[in-house]
């Protein structure tokens, strides 16, 4: 019989994305034809330049341990994109550097929040936020993201939810499910708010090179914010190195010393050919990186067209990162019935809304990530889907 396993494991949640993947490929291995829509991933390859650092760094022997906190000069270049695409002013000492920009998101939340305190996030929102707060011992206090303010954080809940209790704030902009930005003029107001209330900030900017309209607006860039803010990023959706794993935070120094100890203490380091490729990403050519970010701007346009027009379903346009996020509530099913139908019936991956939490509930994410002839298929797929449900 196996031994009990520890209670904190019940509070640790996962990201559906990956079981629908999983279901997917069961469904394909069976001969269906499955249309993936359901992962956050990038379908274009990581451009060779990238690549090719890779290979070289590889080839040079940088197969060794490094720096817990990353290599100096991969932390140098972040610093000097930081400042380059957004105005954020941070040192290398500020930086740390992780597989993948998820550990940031586990460490800062570890290293700042106690049991019993909350943490302001949104909904709907990413789920691992509520899932690492919630095995931290925290409180998740859900913000709500509404459609009417084009799935912006809605700042008078913000408000209304605050307590003494309130330690964190931790937000997405673009965002995934939605693909809302959060206007400049709202980023200040929260960096006012924050200050008021003595707390700190995680600000998830993973997507802000994948913008449609304007420049990204960072609350690190703001007076007194970076001596409370977690900035997160990394490599995975802007240069399409998702399976590299590669991320960082840029956090204050007395910070970034606890979260290097966590690094020291789980990981220890992140592999040095890898960060090679991550420098020659920031460095080298942007060509690539801002092809894709076109060709999803296209994507977006044709895909949210569509969607409009089929009768039950509504569609707000997404401003960044590569989701949409449809209005499903006018069907005669619910929102997790009907993606279970497109997947099981029709060969559509696609996810629920409240994959990301209750205020989720109605709507359905949609990865464009995908080729237009794909999504073009897709919709015509969930047209039939909708049809069939008045049959």
């Amino acid at each position: 019989m196996t031994p009990p396993f520890a209670d904190r494991m019940q509070n640790l949640g996962t990201e559906t994305a990956f079981e629908v993947l999983v279901k997917a490929r069961a469904l394909e291995a069976q001969g269906r034809h499955v249309i993936h829509l359901e992962i956050g991933e990038p379908d274009f390859p990581t451009p060779p330049n990238i690549v090719e650092a890779g290979v070289r760094a590889l080839r040079d022997g940088l197969t060794k341990y490094g720096p817990s906190a990353g290599l100096p000069e991969l932390r140098e270049a972040i610093c000097e994109n930081l400042w380059t695409t957004r105005r954020v002013r941070a040192t290398p000492d500020q930086v740390v550097v992780t597989p993948g920009a998820k550990p940031i998101i586990f460490f800062g939340i570890l290293a700042t929040v106690n049991p019993g305190d909350e943490v302001l996030l949104p909904d709907p929102g990413f789920p691992i936020y509520e899932s690492v707060v919630r095995f931290v011992g925290g409180v998740p206090v859900s913000v709500p993201l509404l459609e009417s303010n084009g799935f912006a954080l809605d700042l008078a809940a913000l408000e209304r939810l605050v307590t003494p209790r309130t330690r964190l704030l931790i937000f997405n902009s673009p965002a995934n499910p939605t693909g809302g930005v959060i206007p400049p003029a709202d980023i200040e107001r929260i960096a006012e708010f924050a200050l008021r209330h003595d707390l700190w900030v995680m600000a998830d900017e993973i997507y802000s090179q994948i913008l449609y309209e304007g420049t990204h607006a960072s609350i690190a860039a703001l007076p007194d914010l970076a001596a409370r803010t977690i900035l997160i990023d990394g490599f995975s959706k802007t240069y399409a190195m998702t399976g590299w794993r590669l991320g960082y935070g840029v956090m204050p120094e007395a910070l970034a010393a606890h979260v290097t100890r966590l690094v020291v203490n789980s990981n220890s380091c992140t592999a040095g050919f890898v960060q090679a490729a991550g420098i020659e990403a920031l460095r080298g050519p942007q060509d690539a990186s801002r092809a894709m970010v076109a060709e999803f701007r296209k994507r977006r346009d044709l895909i949210v067209a569509r969607l409009n027009e089929i009768p039950g379903i509504r569609c707000t346009l997404p401003q960044g990162a590569f989701y949409a996020f449809p209005n499903v509530s006018a069907l005669p099913v619910d929102a997790r019935t009907f993606a279970d139908r497109l997947l099981e019936e029709h060969g559509v991956a696609a996810l629920a809304g409240t994959c990301f939490g209750a205020g989720g509930d109605g709507y359905l994410r949609l990865s464009y990530a995908n080729s237009t002839e794909n999504l073009m298929a897709a919709a015509d797929r969930i047209a039939e889907a909708v049809h069939s449900l008045s049959g």
